[in-house]
């Protein structure tokens, strides 16, 4: 279960899990402002948002892109294959690796494992298998929203 995490002017920066959510309560660097009615984890009720105590500088994070990982990719589409439209549980580099591709916001996209083995070591074009979308270097709200 993850808890969403607010600085102290409400905006949104990250999410935990509950047990991290727990240790900045004991820590008592976060406040809880929203929680499960009727569910306790040990003696504080199960948090669904924190708020933290003391205001966080955010504008380091939002002035660069987000660093790529497959998780990222999955969120950024939704879980949906750049191929069929189905739903994806892995990652497909446009330009595969061994033909010098790289882990890049722009050369991956979702894919589920029929059309990341059918696509195999090659590009869409010469694959027959045109996307869907577009691969985007998403920001990090874009991100925290998905």
């Amino acid at each position: 279960m993850a808890v969403l995490v607010l600085n102290t002017d409400n905006t949104a920066l990250h999410t935990v899990s509950l047990q991290h959510a727990v240790g900045m309560l004991l820590r008592k660097v976060a406040v809880v402002e929203s929680a499960h009615p009727d569910l306790l984890f040990g003696p504080f009720p199960q948090p669904e948002v924190l708020r933290l105590v003391r205001y966080v500088k955010t504008t380091f994070l939002y002035s660069r892109t987000p660093g790529w990982t497959k998780r990222g990719v999955l969120k950024r589409d939704a879980h949906t294959c750049g191929y069929c439209g189905e739903r994806a549980a892995t990652v497909d580099h446009i330009m595969p690796i061994s033909r010098g591709g790289n882990n890049t916001w722009t050369n991956t996209v979702a894919a589920c494992h029929v059309c990341n083995a059918r696509k195999a070591n090659r590009t869409p074009v010469e694959a027959g298998m045109p996307l869907r979308l577009k691969a985007y270097a998403p920001t990090r709200s874009q991100l925290m929203v998905a």
